[in-house]
């Protein structure tokens, strides 16, 4: 059935496991993290940055191994980053006294140079198209995406653990005092585990299901594929990020719910380069539409702001509402899906 009301209805349900699956993981996460003695800004970056990208991992691979359609695999993974550095304006919207770069970790500005140094790095291939370099079937920047990444985590990892020392002890000590009280730490930790594995397995099936439905829904509306993976997919694939964010927040881990915005770009852009080994015409980036480079160069804009907001770290808020920093970021991403839209690529 391709009856536009049943692929909306196949839209929606895919939003509503993702998003309910995505909640679930920002609590047995924060289960695992007491149990385990694990900081939440480490969790944010590493564990629930890389598990609530699995829709982003699974819709591309799917995209580009099963439908052939490599512009919404770029255009997803792209447009999951820019929708992620939008949603820092919600979270900054949400806290009640100052805005959020002024009491983050200075972590962060590590992990969004990172950031900058991938976008940049993908652009470049996009950029490069036809004339991008290939070697065994992968586009040269491939290779380059996955070191970065892992250059990035062990780093950012390092350099938490230095700066926050003194209060990982004192709340890996609380942690274990709370988990005592209530359950027996490892029975604690074997059910956050399979609450965990049970959501991110929902996580993985609802993106594998969702870029057939996008693709589909392109063709009704008459929609470019770009447009469809830049926008709509995009912005449902993340809605893990949100929901986790949203968890993050409600519990007072503000750095978990930046880590994991932040980590879940490194690792969106990462999912270029293994969408690229299951990719069998050449080089995903050369066979991309160039629209794609505009979202990566507005994916490192807002990045940019992001680093800027952290350096200055803004006390005032423009109509009491939200900082300019974020009146910025939601600048930038409109104007990016105006040009996307008006590309029709």
């Amino acid at each position: 059935m391709n009856s536009l009301p049943w692929l909306l209805l196949q839209f929606a349900l895919c939003a509503a496991l993702i998003a309910r699956a995505g909640y679930v993981l920002s609590e047995s996460a924060d289960a695992l993290a007491d149990a385990n003695g694990w900081g939440r800004g480490w969790v944010g970056l590493a564990l629930l940055a890389t598990v609530t990208s699995l829709p982003e991992l699974a819709s591309g691979i799917s995209a580009v191994a099963l439908i052939d359609a490599p512009d919404l695999a770029v255009g997803n993974a792209l447009g999951a980053c820019v929708v992620n550095l939008v949603f820092l304006v919600v979270v900054d919207a949400l806290q009640p006294s100052q805005p959020i770069y002024r009491h983050a970790s200075p972590t962060h500005l590590l992990t969004a140079a990172f950031g900058v140094v991938l976008l940049g790095l993908a652009a470049l291939g996009l950029l490069a198209g036809p004339r991008l370099p290939v070697l065994l079937n992968l586009g040269l920047t491939s290779p380059a995406l996955l070191a970065l990444y892992l250059l990035a985590l062990r780093n950012v990892h390092a350099h938490d653990r230095i700066m926050r020392a003194a209060e990982a002890a004192e709340a890996v000590a609380d942690a274990a005092a709370a988990a005592a009280s209530r359950t027996p730490p490892r029975e604690a930790a074997r059910r956050a585990w399979r609450r965990f594995g049970v959501s991110a397995l929902v996580v993985l099936a609802a993106g594998s299901w969702l870029p057939e439905v996008a693709d589909r829904l392109a063709l009704a509306f008459g929609l470019s594929q770009s447009f469809v993976g830049t926008v709509f997919m995009a912005i449902v694939t993340t809605l893990p990020e949100m929901a986790v964010t949203f968890g993050a927040l409600r519990l007072g881990a503000l750095d978990m719910a930046i880590g994991n915005l932040l980590g879940s770009n490194l690792f969106n852009v990462t999912i270029l380069a293994v969408d690229d080994l299951f990719y069998r015409r050449g080089a995903l980036l050369a066979d991309a539409a160039p629209v794609h480079a505009g979202t990566a160069v507005t994916a490192t804009v807002m990045t940019g702001l992001v680093m800027v907001g952290l350096v200055l770290r803004p006390q005032g808020r423009v109509l009491r509402v939200t900082s300019w920093v974020s009146i910025g970021l939601v600048a930038v991403y409109l104007l990016n899906a105006v040009l996307v839209a008006l590309a029709g690529a």
